[in-house]
């Protein structure tokens, strides 16, 4: 499903139009649970899906299918399913294509709740995993097994910012014949469309850019109609993973917003990688918008912008990192990000606090690294921030 008007207008105007009664803008907010059918024979029809229509609020309604046509039409897929968290959306992409008995192979540096999901609950659906160096693809094809059903990554990852090629990831996975599924989430839509570069499903926590403000739990997954509509059908339906309809509601509110809100994400972290990377008291900065960066020429090729997100080390190790994050005054310390405002959080103890220190290190998760979610506030003010916290840390150290 190809977009001819630009990303920004379509934001703001794609599937979406007036109510036909009222002449409404804003979206209409449907929170039915039941839904009356003129006949036994209609019924029937919907719930077998012969004929169009919902039948009851556990596979969603009106206002949520507006809005999983709206993200469907922007990734360019052919359907969207919208579900009740991020982490909901991961879980049902992986258990859509992957049973008992099965395989899954996944980047090493993956979202902590993605790596919870499958060392906890899939080996308990007889699923098994292996995670290895997606920059690879030698890796990846020696690590493919003959029960893999699915090969699962995230890039830019979480939360080392190493950047996959979806293009030649994808070509391996179709060799295979096994879906290649994407996290899309520290990207957007806006700045990434891993469909287009031979992706086969995509994945978002949308209560980050695609929201925005911090105020909705939700996910989505695109792919195939057939595929969404067995993932509706036999695995969020029946798990209860549905998305609400307010939810819903303030999602296609945000996404009217979602370019402006990106571009200033990314002038602010490109702002502060920069003055991170010259700053004296710092180890290492993860950009890549950097071109210390190892994939900054992949990214500048596959992804339109840089995004919002800048994690780093400062000298010091554990207790520096620890101490400076709570020297800050603007940013804020949460496990969210893709907010109004900068949220700060040490991945080792918090988003990644279950996964072994022996695994976190292998994967470049240090007890130092720091992730910052640039947010929109003016770029000098957050740098000031910073470097009052940096200033505190040098002044104990020395004494």
């Amino acid at each position: 499903m190809k977009n001819y008007r630009s990303m920004d207008t379509e934001l703001i105007h794609a599937m979406v139009q007036p109510d036909e009664k009222t002449g409404a803008i804003a979206q209409s907010i449907v929170p039915a649970v039941a839904y009356a059918f003129p006949d036994c024979e209609t019924a029937a029809d919907v719930v077998t899906g012969n004929k169009e229509g919902i039948y009851y609020g556990r596979y969603g309604n009106a206002t949520i299918k507006t809005l999983e046509d709206k993200i469907a039409y922007l990734e360019n897929g052919e359907a969207a399913l919208g579900v009740s968290s991020g982490m909901a959306a991961i879980s049902i992409a992986i258990l859509a294509y992957v049973k008992h008995g099965e395989h899954v192979l996944v980047t090493k540096d993956v979202y902590g709740g993605t790596h919870k999901f499958l060392t906890t609950l899939a080996p308990r659906f007889g699923i098994s995993y292996d995670f290895v160096d997606c920059t690879s693809m030698d890796v990846i094809e020696q690590a493919i097994q003959p029960n893999t059903k699915a090969i699962y990554i995230e890039t830019p990852s979480n939360p080392c910012l190493t950047v996959l090629d979806i293009r030649d990831i994808a070509k391996i996975a179709n060799l295979y014949n096994i879906p290649l599924i994407v996290d899309n989430t520290f990207m957007s839509p806006y700045l990434q469309k891993p469909l287009e570069l031979g992706a086969n499903v995509v994945v978002h926590s949308a209560t980050k850019y695609l929201n925005g403000h911090g105020d909705v739990l939700a996910g989505f997954i695109v792919a195939k109609k057939q595929d969404i509509h067995h993932m509706r059908k036999n695995v969020m339906g029946d798990l209860g993973q549905v998305l609400n309809s307010w939810d819903a509601f303030l999602i296609l509110r945000g996404l009217k917003t979602l370019a402006l809100r990106v571009h200033r994400h990314c002038d602010n972290a490109h702002a502060i990688a920069h003055y991170l990377e010259t700053h004296p008291g710092i180890e290492k900065v993860y950009y890549p918008g950097l071109p210390s960066h190892p994939q900054h020429a992949l990214a500048k090729k596959q992804m339109r912008a840089m995004g919002g997100i800048v994690s780093f080390e400062v000298k010091g190790g554990y207790q520096a990192s620890k101490q400076f994050i709570n020297a800050l005054k603007l940013a804020m310390i949460s496990f969210s990000l893709g907010d109004p405002e900068t949220l700060v959080q040490h991945p080792a103890t918090m988003t990644h606090s279950s996964v072994p220190a022996f695994e976190r290190e292998k994967f470049g998760i240090t007890d130092g690294l720091i992730r910052l979610s640039l947010g929109l506030e003016e770029a000098q003010d957050i740098i000031a921030d910073l470097e009052q916290a940096l200033a505190q840390l040098s002044q104990n150290i020395t004494t």
